[in-house]
């Protein structure tokens, strides 16, 4: 939240600053806006640009009012209304009394006062009759709650600056919950929820896009950003106050809650295509915003709070596209309408329903074991060689559960605690699982095993070769001259095959450019996805560099150069701290800054990987493409290439400064030592979120490319990713393995033979191919050469689908129809530019005239 320059910056959890200013100045503010009246039943009524009149109050109206007041928050009480105040209708009471005594005085002659500047009229001016008023927001009634919505409105279109950016921030009080009149957190929350739906009711969403394209347009602000030396939270203010609440009627409007009304929700699905619509500028707002991310980048506007825009892009995105659950939903819809067979489990719940797997021990890590317990037990050190042996004990777990380990020794790698997904929810510690548990636990492997089209070919092609001598080419019905376990085994591999959406739609492709004549035309679902996808499609390579940029400049790892962009400009106060304290503060601030931004990069990368995916394969190829040309693999190698624990384990959070807990409860005093403890979780949920969402995206770039996956072994990933199996967590530990599987076949035999721990992790959590030779380096796939020609068909192919589906402009010209008749061609009526018709005479001299022209052969 943007609030009085004088108060501290205030944290929240997904980074929308907020502060504790003064409540009752913020209170005067909003009323002076709001146009809030004195009395429980008076009104203002909305008319010209006068002072408005004050409406009598009856029995009827409270009745009114009473039916129409809004429900009360959840386990707090009723607020009561605020009666007038006390004093004189004129004059308060200390006042009335001294102004008689000076009429005193001057009727005694004691001295000669100056004249009152008195001017009568019907009312005092606007604001001191709105002061009089001490009435509370959450005593009025949806009417009145409307009318002033509506008045609030009214002000964001003033010209004047300083007033529009004093009703933004009054409508930011509002959206925040007017949390000056709440006592406790669930009523800030009933009240920020209310206060959201009612301001996108009365279309402040659509009035606030309009200020936020003025200010992306206002070049005197760019100009004057580019020059100064430092940029600072100041040169934001309009931006911030904007986009915060942009931010909470986007992360409000998304969530259902369980009493929401009826309206509300088709409120929420309208808001919803709306923000995926191209309504504005004639484009989704998601472009905006990145248009937002590479102008911020180019260096033309260094001023942009990136954090917010990011966050803000990142909840849009989710708000229009849709999260993981729905994707999964639309997944299984889509694959019925192409007539494939369901998909064989919930990807979703099988992972959470995973335990985390004991990380494979280091060399050094085994080695200090090995001296404490050969001093303790009198044993001899073992042999360097067989230090990465199966069955040895694990220094990673405490050393109470060393027997139990020894003992099922088989089984160690399902043990270990489930992870909260849950937002701040604290990891429970481990328990200890009884016998009976152990027993009744499931030895099958999580996922059902996977057969691609191509599989069975490659495996009927061999079996052919082997057994008769020649090939059939993709025919895979015909078993005729193989043996009877040949067809035992192609039984099996046909009773898994598993066939993707991308390979229909890449054959559906296929068909299109074989026979676009006879293919006819395509029928393009306009989803929110598709287009989505139409907007990025011209400026696509830059957004994606804008974003590894503004990641790059985030990583924990990089360092701080010269040449690179500065993302702390919404973070660094106008002038530095001075103490140890706000020297501390800052520090914490500007870590748990660079963690968002990579947070939100992160999730809005995956979420349109995963969309684009499910929507066209072509489109996902694409800006896949486009991630790794810009160096996304290294990039992410890179963020891993740190101690993985601490990242996951900081704690750059002050929790009594997050909102709306720093404006319903009285602050402690901060010490040094309070911010260096930090909270009492064992984990930071955003860093965690963050390097999962960055292995998926990385998992998603090298499936099934060999080429790519070279890259992970030649830029050595596999100490990286190893060393992130430390982290306790199913999930993660999941996509960490896939990622050594895809490779383990370059790695060669001695990596094999020293890890063999990882091996059997990867077997028992990873989904299997039935005929994938992963495990050794047998496969014809695995032989490095042709990698170039196979990317180049990809971009070949994606180039071909861009081109027939979306470049309308650059149509076959064989396929057109032609006008052969001459009196058509010379009667078409020809659209002349104003410059030419003014100019015609001097191009027909020096065009026709001044030309010999042969007509008898230009007509033949």
């Amino acid at each position: 939240m943007a609030a009085q320059s004088c108060s501290p910056p205030r944290h929240t959890q997904d980074g929308v600053a907020s502060v504790r200013p003064s409540l009752a100045r913020v209170g005067r503010a909003f009323r002076a806006f709001a146009g809030l009246r004195e009395g429980g039943g008076t009104k203002m009524e909305v008319g010209g640009g006068g002072p408005g009149t004050l409406v009598g109050n009856n029995k009827q109206q409270q009745q009114q009012q009473q039916q129409q007041q809004p429900p009360p928050p959840p386990s707090s009480p009723q607020p009561q209304l605020a009666g007038p105040r006390a004093g004189g209708a004129l004059l308060p009471g200390g006042k009335g009394r001294e102004f008689n005594r000076n009429q005193r005085k001057d009727s005694e002659g004691y001295s000669e006062s100056p004249d009152l500047e008195f001017e009568y009229a019907d009312t005092d001016k606007w604001a001191a009759e709105l002061s009089v008023a001490d009435q509370k927001w959450t005593s009025l009634d949806t009417s009145q709650h409307r009318t002033h919505a509506m008045r609030l409105l009214d002000g964001l279109e003033v010209t004047a600056r300083e007033r529009r950016l004093k009703v933004a921030r009054a409508i930011l009080y509002l959206a925040q919950g007017t949390f000056g009149e709440c006592g406790s957190e669930v009523e800030v929350q009933f009240w920020m929820r209310y206060n959201i739906f009612l301001l996108l009711e009365v279309g402040t969403f659509n009035a606030l896009v309009e200020l936020l394209n003025m200010e992306i347009d206002n070049s005197a602000a760019c100009s004057s950003a580019v020059r100064k030396p430092a940029i600072s939270l100041a040169d934001s203010t309009d931006l911030r106050v904007l986009l915060n609440i942009m931010y909470l009627i986007v992360e409000t409007v998304r969530q259902e809650g369980e009493g929401d009304k009826a309206d509300w929700k088709t409120m929420r699905q309208t808001f919803r295509a709306e923000l995926g619509s191209p309504l504005y500028n004639n484009e989704p707002f998601s472009i905006m915003l990145l248009g937002m991310v590479t102008k911020f980048c180019s260096g033309h506007a260094p001023h942009f709070p990136m954090k917010k825009v990011l966050l803000l892009l990142w909840k849009t995105v989710l708000c229009t596209l849709g999260g993981f659950e729905e994707l999964q939903i639309m997944k299984a819809e889509k694959r019925e309408i192409l007539g494939l067979p369901p998909l064989p489990e919930d990807s979703i719940k099988v992972i959470r329903s995973m335990r985390a797997a004991s990380p494979p021990a280091s060399a050094s890590d085994l080695i200090e074991q090995q001296q404490k317990r050969g001093r303790r037990e009198h044993k001899a050190l073992i042999k360097q060689d067989n230090l990465d042996a199966f069955n040895e004990r694990d220094p990673y777990k405490p050393d109470d559960s060393r027997e139990e380990e020894e003992e099922n020794d088989d089984d160690n790698s399902l043990e270990g605690e489930t992870f909260p997904l849950e937002r701040d929810e604290v990891m429970p510690p481990p328990t200890q699982h009884p016998q009976s548990d152990r027993l009744a636990c499931p030895k099958g492997l999580p996922w059902a095993p996977k057969v691609r089209e191509k599989d069975i070919e490659m495996f009927l092609e061999s079996s052919r070769s082997k057994f008769i001598g020649y090939t059939l080419g993709s025919d895979t019905n015909t078993v005729v001259g193989l043996p009877r376990p040949i067809h035992e085994s192609i039984k099996t591999l046909k009773l898994h095959k598993y066939t993707s959406i991308a390979e229909v739609q890449a054959q559906m492709e296929e068909e299109y450019l074989r026979s676009p004549l006879s293919g006819g035309e395509e029928e393009v679902e306009q989803v929110p996805a598709e287009t989505l996808y139409q907007g990025l499609l011209p400026s696509l390579p830059q957004y994606m560099i804008a974003l590894l940029k503004i990641l790059l400049a985030a990583a924990p790892t990089s360092k701080a150069k010269t040449d690179s962009i500065n993302i702390l400009a919404d973070v660094l106060p106008e002038e530095m701290p001075t103490t140890v304290l706000q020297s501390m503060k800052l520090g914490v601030d500007v870590n748990r800054h660079k963690e968002i931004i990579v947070k939100a990069i992160s999730a809005v990368l995956l979420l349109l990987l995963k969309h684009f995916k499910l929507n066209h394969v072509y489109q996902f190829e694409y800006m896949a493409q486009h991630l790794v040309f810009a160096n996304c693999i290294p990039l992410i190698l890179k963020f891993f290439n740190q101690n993985i624990m601490s990242y996951i384990t900081a704690k750059n959070s002050i929790s009594v400064l997050d909102y709306p807990h720093c404006v319903v409860h009285e602050l402690p005093e901060l010490t040094a030592e309070s911010l260096e403890a930090g909270d009492n979780n064992q984990f930071c949920w955003r860093n965690l979120f963050s390097c999962i969402n960055l292995l998926r995206i990385l998992n998603k770039l090298t499936k099934w490319k060999h080429s790519r996956t070279m890259m992970l072994v030649v830029f050595k990933s596999a100490p990286i990713l190893k060393r992130a199996l430390k982290v306790k967590q199913a999930m993660m530990q999941l996509y960490v393995l896939k990622l050594l599987k895809v490779q383990t076949k370059y790695l060669g035999r001695q990596w094999r033979k020293s890890n063999m721990k990882t091996m059997s992790a990867i077997y028992q959590k990873v989904r299997h191919r039935l005929n994938d030779d992963w495990a050794y380096g047998n496969d014809l796939d695995a032989r490095p050469w042709d990698f170039q020609a196979e990317e180049c068909a990809l971009r070949a192919n994606i180039e071909r689908f861009n081109s027939r589906r979306y470049d309308r402009a650059h149509n076959n010209p064989d396929f057109l129809p032609v006008d052969n008749c001459l009196q058509s061609v010379l009667g078409q009526r020809v659209e002349l530019p104003e410059d030419f018709q003014m100019n015609y005479d001097l191009w027909l001299e020096r065009e026709v005239f001044s030309k010999p022209i042969s007509w008898e052969e230009l007509l033949q």
